[in-house]
């Protein structure tokens, strides 16, 4: 995708713009790993189309959605837009079978692989942003062929790079070691699971925030696991949302949006609704009291932490 052009014209982006990519992304975007569930590809299209309409201009993706369904609808929709900065990943390839929607795929020439797949399944030449999604060892059950070293991965991504598969890196699931020994080579964004409800990646958004790296967090409400905290059945959030007139999912959004400047959100839904909803919440506007209010929810555990749980007998 080029860089933006006539902006003049251009709708207004929801929540304010960040620079990714040398682009100015609305701070509101879509991710689509909920689109594979559609199975028509008109009323996905229509999703995705109305996403533009509205001003977002930032798509987050993978291959790995429905083995390049999400890629395929994005492709078809959207392929004349130059204004749109489509994020994919790398790092776990579609399960065939199992409760798990994906499996890992963490080695080097797995993930060159997944490279080539996105390429395929965007109809792109080069992949403007590419996050390679770190699952590292202790963090979840792994093969030992799957216990990648994180310089090797990340020697790979540079690989590809230099030889103009994809434009820039991202990282995904990483640590703030992790986040800090990568900088060198340079990370245009970071997408870890964090919300209102979950915050024990703080300091890796604290680290992306001094270096200006866009901070792009999955899981946004929470809620991603049973037993898992949701931000919207937060009391305080609840109270608020009433305060000002919106819903305690819009409540949750317009929080992270305003925690930091660098916070760039990726709610998906198969819903034009729910699309538009998502989409008000960046002209949700909070209060310092009500901001601090929200500040003192006690966080939940971490992605990390639950599956820590899970695993024992």
């Amino acid at each position: 995708m080029s860089d933006l052009t006539h902006e003049s014209v251009s709708p207004a982006r929801p929540g304010g713009t960040f620079e990714l990519a040398g682009r100015a992304v609305a701070r509101v975007g879509y991710g689509t790993m909920q689109l594979p569930r559609m199975s028509d590809p008109h009323a996905a299209r229509k999703v995705l189309n109305r996403a533009y309409e509205l001003g977002v201009n930032h798509f987050d993706t993978a291959h790995f959605y429905g083995d390049g369904t999400a890629n395929r609808y994005l492709a078809e929709a959207l392929d004349s837009k130059n204004d749109v900065a489509i994020v994919t990943k790398v790092g776990a390839r579609p399960a065939k079978w199992g409760p798990m929607p994906m499996v890992p795929a963490q080695r080097p020439e797995q993930l060159r692989a997944e490279v080539h797949d996105n390429l395929r399944s965007l109809r792109a030449e080069r992949l403007t942003v590419v996050n390679m999604r770190r699952i590292a060892p202790g963090s979840f059950p792994l093969s030992p062929s799957q216990m990648v070293k994180f310089d090797d991965q990340m020697a790979e991504m540079i690989a590809m790079r230099e030889e103009g598969l994809i434009e820039h890196i991202g990282l995904s699931t990483v640590s703030a070691v992790e986040l800090r020994a990568a900088l060198p080579a340079g990370v245009v964004t970071v997408q870890n699971q964090y919300s209102l409800a979950s915050r024990k990646q703080e300091p890796v958004l604290d680290i992306a925030l001094a270096e200006g790296i866009s901070w792009a967090p999955y899981f946004p409400l929470g809620g991603a696991f049973p037993g898992a905290a949701k931000v919207t059945h937060e009391p305080v959030v609840q109270q608020v949302a009433r305060e000002v007139g919106a819903s305690p999912a819009q409540v949750g959004l317009a929080w992270l949006l305003q925690h930091a400047p660098n916070v760039l959100i990726i709610p998906g839904t198969t819903s034009i609704a729910h699309l538009e909803q998502n989409v008000a919440a960046g002209s949700v506007e909070l209060s310092g009291e009500q901001i601090a209010r929200l500040d003192a929810i006690k966080p939940a555990a971490g992605v990390r932490g639950l599956l820590s749980r899970l695993r024992r007998p």
